[in-house]
């Protein structure tokens, strides 16, 4: 990964998860989803980018830092929308959340203790640099961009 994207990264992770505080979620990924698909331009080369890296370096970023840019599945999930769909990447963002117990996933301590939630990225329809794929699939998907994006990948 070059300098460069990690300084777009550091960059992102500063700015982007005080927006998500600041500012209606959907009001938000509308900011950071383009009106078209992102796809190269003709003649222009695909972004050359480890995006396996570059998850590696938004996670560092955020786990060093402060509320609220610590990590967090959301924060985490946000700037590598933003970076991935930047770089041509067609990912989705994807919100899960259960009411049922024993999940595995992070839970929501505001309100209803057994609310649990997670958000990710899907790439092709499939969980797109989770390390684990498993918890995700039993999450009924509440909210996808963008919008309008094919049928969520959980079979609940």
């Amino acid at each position: 990964m070059t300098v460069a994207w990690q300084l777009r990264a550091a960059a992102a992770a500063l700015i982007l998860p005080p927006a998500i505080r600041l500012m209606s979620f959907a009001r938000l990924m509308t900011w950071l989803t383009p009106p078209t698909p992102p796809t190269p331009r003709k003649r222009e080369k695909p972004v050359a980018l480890d995006d396996k890296a570059l998850a590696r370096w938004v996670t560092r970023i955020l786990f060093r830092l402060p509320e609220p840019w610590h990590l967090s599945c959301l924060n985490r999930s946000v700037v590598l929308y933003r970076l991935l769909r930047a770089a041509g990447r067609p990912v989705e963002l994807c919100i899960g959340v259960t009411r049922a117990a024993g999940t595995g996933v992070t839970r929501v301590d505001r309100g209803d203790p057994h609310i649990a939630a997670h958000a990710w990225l899907v790439l092709d329809g499939a969980p797109y640099l989770e390390s684990d794929v498993h918890f995700i699939t039993r999450l009924p998907v509440v909210a996808r961009f963008p919008d309008g994006a094919d049928a969520p990948p959980s079979s609940n």
